[in-house]
Parts: C-alpha cells; sequence; structure tokens
C-alpha cells in the first residue's frame, strides 16, 4: 500500500511502479486511525493499535514532515520476504521490494 499528501506525487510512484512492473496501490489517509496513536504519558505513541497498522504508521511520518512537503509511505513489511520463487522474484529471501520501482522513480528514462 501507498500512502500520500499529494495526488501529483503518488501518480509518479504509481507510474514508476507500473514502468518497473511492480503494484502499487494508493490508500486513504484516514485521519481517525490517528485516535490509535494518542498518548496519556507522551505527544504520541510510535506505534498503533492492532489494526491499520500500515495506515497508523503513515499518520505518524506525517506529523514529522512539513505540510508543504509532498511525500509518500510505502509499505512493503508483508513483501520483503519470499518463501520460494514467485513473479519477479527469483529466489528465496529479500525480495527487494520497491527497490526497483524507487529506481525508477529517480531515473525515470531507464
Amino acid at each position: 500500500g501507498m500512502w500520500s499528501n499529494s495526488d501529483e506525487f503518488s501518480l509518479l510512484l504509481q507510474t514508476a511502479a507500473k514502468q518497473a512492473g511492480e503494484k502499487v496501490w494508493r490508500m486513504p489517509l484516514e485521519e481517525a486511525y490517528f485516535e490509535g496513536l494518542k498518548s496519556d504519558f507522551a505527544d504520541m505513541k510510535n506505534t498503533g493499535p492492532r489494526f491499520g497498522g500500515a495506515i497508523t504508521a503513515a499518520l505518524f511520518l506525517s506529523r514529522f514532515i512539513h505540510k508543504d512537503v509532498k511525500w509518500a509511505h510505502l509499505d512493503i513489511a508483508g513483501t520483503v520476504w519470499a518463501d520460494k520463487p514467485k513473479g519477479l522474484v527469483t529466489s528465496a529471501g529479500g525480495t527487494g521490494t520497491m527497490v526497483r520501482t524507487l529506481t525508477h522513480f529517480v531515473v525515470p528514462d531507464l
């Protein structure tokens, strides 16, 4: 999943993913999930409740980014490791998920 504060920026990342042969889906930045980061002892927690972990991670990061900065959070936790070859992953182990996408994002004419 991808969370972003910018339609333009997320479209650039989606284009790079398509060029790289990877998939990325933009998800909504639903502010209601920030409730799970509230704390009685600190400004906020650095981890949310059991459900909505990826969105609470994006909301957590958003609190540290200037409002005028375009950004995206790519949640790759579930795709970072493969037990066996499948699709673009040719062996078991680390998948390199989103490395190809980010490479195409930085160098679009590969």
